[in-house]
């Protein structure tokens, strides 16, 4: 677990072409760097998807809903690098680790515009993951990239596809007369965040998971005191991870917490690098991930 997080930069989010063509110039020197000196090929490592396994003890998770497994995908952004073939992929691997829920933490899209192609994506995207939702109750939320193309249209996406939306509002589980609460919030860039309404909802008895795309959130919502887990995106990790060093670029409100696990008070956050890219379809020292949780019920101390 990291107990520190690398930052980068001011809270106020950056020109988008400055950071786009700084990522550009430093990714691509350090892809051809990786390639002339190890032979692996920047354009090939977003396929290696690996499966990360977090397994955490919750003080209030009832021991009803001990060994749940969850499975969280992240940062799809379909019509870039990311297309129907590949998210097949993705959807194949969580299927393969049988977990008992799925977690989808924002940006289905990529890009600003809503168009013919966008709205295929939409498509493509709803019908990949409807076998899954079938089968495995699948919840997600809406990211910054969503906002930017067509936040009705992803909606429509994720109500057509099985998903059970979780913006601003809590969903409970209940097993032998014990509750876990899975809430979530809107995109914190561009969305109407109403975190005051989502604790308004939730009951004082069970663990409550929450679900925020940006993870810088967990500053705030950790401050509650009710949340035993926030799980998020938004960062990639980076994409580019240098040795000794980690990310030069990171995006607003994904510098604090940018890659995996960390403890925020008494609340753990973890920060999904996502299985997309993008619009530079590069990842160095940080592959694209499919996180699985596995939840205890218990205290580390």
């Amino acid at each position: 677990m990291k107990s520190s997080a690398l930052r980068m930069g001011d809270d106020k989010p950056e020109p988008f072409g400055d950071i786009l063509r700084f990522l550009r110039t430093r990714a691509i020197r350090l892809a051809e760097f990786a390639l002339d000196k190890t032979g692996t090929s920047y354009l090939f490592e977003p396929t290696e998807i690996k499966v990360e396994c977090v397994r955490l003890k919750l003080k209030r998770l009832a021991p009803a809903f001990s060994g749940i497994r969850i499975a969280q995908v992240s940062d799809i952004h379909m019509g870039g690098w990311m297309n129907a073939e590949r998210l097949q992929r993705v959807v194949d691997m969580v299927v393969e680790q049988a977990p008992n829920l799925a977690f989808l933490t924002g940006d289905f899209l990529i890009g600003r515009a809503f168009n013919e192609h966008t709205e295929r994506d939409l498509q493509e995207i709803a019908a990949l993951f409807a076998p899954l939702t079938m089968s495995i109750p699948t919840f997600g939320i809406l990211g910054n990239h969503d906002y930017w193309t067509n936040p009705r249209a992803v909606r429509d996406m994720l109500h057509q596809s099985g998903i059970i939306e979780l913006t601003n509002s809590v969903y409970t589980l209940s097993r032998d007369g014990a509750n876990l609460h899975l809430c979530g919030v809107d995109d914190v860039w561009e969305g109407d965040v109403r975190l005051r309404d989502v604790l308004d909802q939730l009951p004082d008895d069970g663990a409550a998971i929450l679900l925020a795309h940006e993870p810088d959130f967990a500053d705030e919502s950790a401050a509650t005191g009710r949340f035993d887990l926030q799980v998020s995106g938004h960062s990639h990790g980076g994409q580019v991870s240098l040795p000794f060093f980690g990310p030069p670029i990171l995006p607003y409100l994904g510098r604090k917490y940018p890659s995996g696990l960390y403890k925020v008070g008494e609340m753990y956050q973890y920060t999904n690098r996502g299985v997309g890219t993008g619009r530079l379809a590069v990842r160095f020292n940080c592959p694209p991930e499919i996180t699985i949780f596995e939840l205890i019920a218990g205290d580390d101390g």
